[in-house]
């Protein structure tokens, strides 16, 4: 059973990340865009472009999360993504309560280590950076390897 498991490892992976980076995208989208219910706390509206921080939070929901649905640069997104929600946990939710389950903080700290963890692991498959990688890799005759590629 373990060896299926770890067969299908780098497909759960893979949408375990599109889904996350829907998700991140689709907070952004609404909080700039006003889409799907607007930002938090705005009956439907957009958070006022350029401001500290909601607005830099929310464009970068809508980039990373677009990057890291697309399998795009997942490594570098993670890390961006990962670095705000951690910002957001401790400059916003920190300051009401302790516990995330106290301070409102609980999607922070789950985007934060979800992130943290698709640093590490990388795209999975059905990402573009797998794609693009196994692209570049040939063998000294010029044809295509068939290598597993840890993106």
């Amino acid at each position: 059973m373990s060896a299926r498991l770890n067969a299908a490892q780098p497909y759960a992976l893979g949408l375990f990340r599109i889904v996350i980076g829907l998700l991140f995208t689709v907070h952004g989208a609404a909080s700039l865009f006003g889409v799907l219910g607007g930002a938090a706390g705005t009956h439907g509206g957009t958070i006022a472009a350029g401001s500290w921080p909601g607005w830099y939070a929310a464009l970068i929901q809508l980039v990373a999360g677009a990057l890291v649905l697309l399998g795009l640069g997942t490594r570098g997104a993670a890390l961006l993504a990962s670095g705000s929600m951690a910002f957001a946990y401790f400059d916003v939710h920190q300051q009401a309560a302790l516990w995330p389950i106290q301070n409102g903080g609980e999607l922070s700290v789950l985007f934060c280590w979800t992130f943290f963890l698709l640093i590490f692991t990388g795209s999975g498959a059905f990402g573009l950076d797998r794609l693009m990688a196994s692209r570049r890799v040939t063998s000294p005759e010029g044809e295509r390897t068939r290598e597993p590629i840890a993106a």
